[in-house]
């Protein structure tokens, strides 16, 4: 194999992936986060390749959302992010091991095909979902950082739900604390 082969494989999965990222909505300094491509590029790719077939798309402009307890401000929020991060730990998405000092090592080709992968599924399995593509990449983020969020077993039925991570009541999910609180 030449080296030029090598190459040109690592920068086809970028473009993939930038494209894949495109049509979920991702903003720019998000793409180039995972991606490497410069913005300019990532720009071309959305003029020559994006949504422009489909009206309902639109790529948001501005920051990325950043605010972790975005996902705890309701039940249903919660519910759809725990839901969210699991598909995400299933697939491999957040680190195996304690929370990383470093979120920034985070994003990649490989784990943003895998994060794009658990989107899509939790997208399938919600039938009206409430958290948008940049806000899967914030929920991933937080969780992989575990200094606001973190991911937990509920001591009852064993399913990950998301809570504060400095939560004195963060022994059982909210489903198994509402059925203890009635029962």
């Amino acid at each position: 194999m030449r080296i030029s082969d090598d190459r040109y494989s690592r920068d086809r999965l970028r473009l993939d992936l930038a494209l894949r990222f495109i049509r979920h909505g991702a903003r720019t300094q998000t793409i180039r986060a995972w991606t490497g491509l410069t913005d300019d590029r990532i720009r071309k790719l959305n003029r020559a390749y994006g949504v422009r077939n489909l009206p309902q798309t639109v790529r948001p402009r501005g920051r990325s959302p950043r605010q972790a307890m975005f996902f705890l401000r309701s039940p249903r929020l919660q519910e759809e992010a725990a839901v969210l991060a699991s598909i995400c730990a299933l697939l491999g998405v957040l680190p195996q091991q304690a929370p990383a000092s470093d979120a920034g090592s985070l994003p990649g080709i490989l784990r943003g095909e895998l994060l794009c992968k658990a989107f899509e599924g939790y997208r399938q399995l919600v039938p009206e979902p409430h958290i948008s593509f940049e806000h899967a990449v914030c929920l991933v983020t937080a969780l992989a950082r575990g200094d606001e969020i973190a991911a937990r077993r509920c001591g009852d039925c064993g399913a990950l739900w998301v809570s504060e991570r400095m939560s004195l009541f963060a022994d059982r999910c909210p489903r198994c604390s509402r059925d203890r609180d009635r029962g």
